[in-house]
């Protein structure tokens, strides 16, 4: 598992009592929620991603989860993330998380956005304020 280091951009993400299930933790349905709610709020605030009106929309083509331990509420959940590839119209996101005050992630996750044009779907080269926003985030590599 990565450590909090491997993360360039942190959310808080409070969890609710809805996320619960019956085995008294967050099912693990919610971590993809999660996963989502970091990378696009980071893409948002960057003012790369426009939910409502922008030309381009990311689509998830591929994601992935390990769990290490649980998470319940009340619990906080702080989601890192990190870029570990940018293709010529994809990025792969890592995302790491952690429960607030424990150093040990809880999980951790990845997906891939194919970027494309809202209107037709058709991918989308980046450009380079994309790249260089993105940038900002890339994780160095671990070999």
């Amino acid at each position: 598992m990565r450590q909090r280091r491997h993360y360039k951009a942190w959310r808080p993400i409070a969890t609710r009592w809805m996320d619960n299930d019956v085995y008294g933790h967050v099912n693990n349905v919610v971590y993809y929620s999660f996963f989502d709610t970091a990378v696009n709020a980071w893409l948002v605030e960057k003012g790369l991603l426009d939910i409502e009106r922008g030309p381009i929309i990311g689509l998830v083509v591929e994601t992935g989860c390990t769990y290490a331990r649980p998470v319940a509420f009340p619990e906080e959940v702080q989601a890192g993330i990190a870029v570990s590839r940018i293709g010529t119209t994809s990025v792969r996101y890592d995302i790491g998380l952690f429960v607030k005050g424990n150093p040990e992630p809880a999980a951790e996750g990845f997906f891939v956005h194919v970027y494309v044009e809202r209107e037709g779907r058709k991918p989308r080269p980046l450009d380079e304020q994309w790249r260089t926003v993105l940038a900002e985030i890339v994780a160095a590599s671990e070999g």
